[in-house]
Order: structure tokens, then sequence, then C-alpha cells
């Protein structure tokens, strides 16, 4: 079931927040001991606040699609009474006394928080499998990652534990997830939604956003989210827009970039026919397909790496002294970013910059770019290496090297389910948007995926 069929139900008194809560509660509690989607499940505070739903809309108070929905929150955004790890031993007993900005608009928009999700360590990686918190495993296959770091979101959503869950995307850990376990997820424009209460990876590359069974879904918890805050310097005073696409979209006068160059290098056979054929799908559609020539994605994905590992290291700098609370593989990232000079990351911002302009100019010839989210399947937990064809590559950069980019670059993009692998697995088609271009990407991916 969906946001909007259950918004349906709700409002035609076929159904209560109570009730969705409670079969909510019931769904966790019979699977996650399996998967380990939750780390904290909030069950008396989403009865309470599935009761004042309830009594609101009997009351003829409708806070709009999300009343009454139950939703989940990745364990770096801030809740107040209610613990958030950040999936670290070092916050293992940390209990927020503010509720972070998503959490606020969600409560405001009526939507019901059934528990805190979990992820990678610090949210530094992509696999979910935590040294402190045990291993997340993706529904499809449960000897595979979900993707992280977001993996617990992901896997709450694609079991349908809850409607949407939120999380956050540093160099592709909400599009990752989403794509490994089949579902929705959407990192909006840098700045787009507040980062206020959140727990920090890295200041200048994270993104909120969040992981649906829809691409509808996702435009809703958009709407509740998107917008303005001054307690966030960085969040952006850009317009927001109402996000919800129309039924029946036409693709007339859309121009989809098709890159000639690196995003189809090196990927499953399947997972190129399958993005193609989503290619021919928006072309029955009416949109244009326009080959293009993108910018060195590889150089820009070693200037995200340079940022990501020195901001990262500054962040967690004050408790590197407790060494033996990391885990082995956070610590060796934060170890290296302490390695790096001053010179290359201050040479990595200018290039990103330069990047940015370079980019942009692509935009005067397409509305959005199509690429794969990923370029296989789900890997299987505690693999260090994937084999794509005949090259052996690195787990880690092989499935963040056609993501990584675009946290640099700043820009919106979505992943949305497009098919399956050879061996079953979901594939993830991947689309890039102008800056603040939300509106028209949520409705291109919807008429690829309602």
């Amino acid at each position: 079931m969906t946001i909007v069929e259950a918004g349906l139900l709700l409002r035609a008194r076929k159904t209560s927040s109570a009730e969705l809560t409670e079969a909510a509660i019931a769904l966790i509690e019979k699977r996650n001991h399996e998967l380990n989607a939750f780390l904290t499940v909030t069950e008396e505070h989403a009865r309470r606040q599935a009761r004042q739903a309830d009594y609101e809309l009997e009351q003829g108070r409708d806070r709009g699609p999300l009343h009454g929905i139950p939703i989940a929150l990745k364990d770096v955004f801030a809740t107040k009474g209610i613990r958030t790890t950040c999936g670290s031993k070092l916050f293992v007993d940390h209990v927020p006394d503010r509720d972070s900005a998503v959490t606020e608009r969600l409560a405001e928009a009526g939507a019901i928080l059934i528990g805190k999700t979990a992820m990678h360590e610090l949210a530094y990686g992509i696999t979910s499998t935590n040294p402190h918190f045990g291993t997340v495993r993706n529904p499809i296959d449960r000897d595979r990652i979900p993707g992280g770091s977001s993996g617990g979101s992901a896997v709450a959503v694609a079991t349908g534990m809850v409607f949407a869950a939120m999380g956050n995307d540093t160099g592709g850990s909400i599009r990752l997830p989403a794509a490994f376990c089949g579902i929705v997820g959407l990192k909006p424009t840098f700045g787009r939604v507040s980062r206020y209460g959140v727990m920090p990876l890295d200041f200048s590359l994270d993104h909120m956003g969040p992981l649906t069974r829809t691409v509808r879904d996702a435009a809703l918890v958009l709407n509740a989210i998107a917008g303005p805050d001054s307690r966030d310097d960085t969040c952006s005073t850009e317009p927001v827009d109402d996000y919800i696409p129309p039924e029946n979209i036409s693709l007339h006068g859309k121009r989809i970039g098709w890159p000639e160059n690196f995003y189809f290098d090196s990927v499953e056979d399947s997972v190129r026919l399958a993005i193609e054929s989503a290619a021919h799908r928006a072309k029955e559609l009416g949109a244009e397909i326009v080959p293009v020539q993108v910018p060195d994605i590889l150089a820009i994905n070693t200037v995200g790496r340079i940022i990501l590992m020195s901001e990262a290291s500054a962040t967690f700098d004050s408790f590197m002294s407790r060494r033996d609370d990391f885990g082995a593989d956070v610590l060796a990232l934060l170890d290296q970013g302490r390695l790096l000079s001053a010179t290359d990351y201050i040479n990595a911002q200018r290039l990103r910059r330069g990047m940015q302009r370079e980019f942009a100019k692509m935009w005067n010839r397409v509305d959005c770019l199509f690429t794969p989210t990923a370029p296989t399947g789900a890997p299987k937990i505690g693999a260090a290496t994937v084999k794509i064809g005949d090259v052996t590559e690195d787990t880690r950069i092989a499935s963040t090297r056609l993501v990584r980019a675009i946290n640099v670059l700043g820009l919106p993009a979505i992943s949305v389910p497009s098919g399956f692998t050879d061996e079953g697995l979901p594939i993830g088609l991947q689309i890039v948007g102008k800056p603040f271009g939300e509106k028209a990407l949520l409705h291109l991916a919807a008429a690829i995926h309602p």
C-alpha cells in the first residue's frame, strides 16, 4: 500500500491511523529480528500520535497527505527524548533535547514516528554492516547488503514496515539502498531540505531525503520537509514548489541526456539493458533522447573522496582518542582523512567549483540525465570486491562510482526501480536533474515509475 492509497482509506474511514500503526508495529516485531531494520521502535510514542491523528481527522482537522501515516527516521535525525545513536558506540546513550527540522516538519504534517532505523556506523559506508548494532540484511536476499548508509530505512520501506523513511546522502546513501532494495530514493538539491538537528558526516556533501515505494509518495514527503530554515545556514531560500506529479504525464518536449562516456563503461549487461529499456519508455511517452558527453566524472569522484575524508575526519576529530569505540572500516577512513593536507582539501574545493560550472553548461542541451544508480545488483555481505565483466573492483568504490559525483555537484537525483539483474536483484535507474529542479525531476520519474 502507498501513502496515497492509505490516505484515501483514512479519509473514507475504512481504516484508522491506529490500525495502520498497529500493523506496522506487528510487522516490525515479526521481521526485524531477521533483517535488523530498526535500532529503536517507539511503540507508545507512535500509538499516542496515532490516537491524536485519528481524533483530529474526526474533528475535521486534516494536516495533509501524511496525516496518520507511519514513517521512520534514520538514526541520524535528532528526536527529542528518543535515543539517537548515529549507528555509533560514541552515541549509544545519546538522547537529544530537541528535534531535527525534518522531525519537526513531519510531525507538523501529522506523520506517525514508528522508530529509528539502523545504518552504517556514522553514516560512513555503503554496506550497513554495523559492528555495534549488527548487520542490516537485504529483504530480497538476506545474504546481501541493503546498501548504505541508509540501509535500515530502505529495508523498512521495502518490506512495508513503514510507508516512508528518511535517509541522508553524502555519496549515494539514499540512492544506493533504494536501488539495492527495489524502491524509490530521492536526494534533493543541496540545501533544499534543512540539516538542522542531523548528526553530520560532511558539512558540504550531506543531503536529506526520503525513501518510499513510489515517486508520488516521495513527492508528498518532499512537500512536507522542503523549505528554508534559518537554523541551517546552508539551507536555501529558493521558493518551494508543489512537487506532486499529476496523473497521465506526457514527456513531449523533454530532453533526456544519455551519457556516451563513463556511466556505461563498466556495468553489468543486465543493468545496461534495464536503463536502455527505461529510456525507450521515456521515448514512447514523447521524450527526446539526446546523446551527451559528460564532464570528467572520475575526476569529480576523486574530488568528492578528498572532501569527504577531510571533512569527516574534522567532524569526528574530538573523538579520535576513543579509537576502540570505532568500527575498523570507519576508523581506517577517518585515519586516511587525517593524512590529507590542507592544500589537498582547498584544491579539491577549487576544482569542485570549476566542475560545477562545467556541468551546468550541459543543462542548455538536456533537461536531465539517465544513468544506472549502481553498476551491479546488491553485493554479498562481507564481499570486499565485486566482479563486473572481467574486472574485479573494490565493493565500496564500484558501488558509489555512479552516484558520488552528484553529491559533489549538489544536484537533485532520484533512483527508481528499473527491472532486475540476471540473479533477480533490483536495478535502479538514476535520474539527475537541474539545481532546484525537483518538480520536473519527480514528474519525469513518475512517468517512468508511478
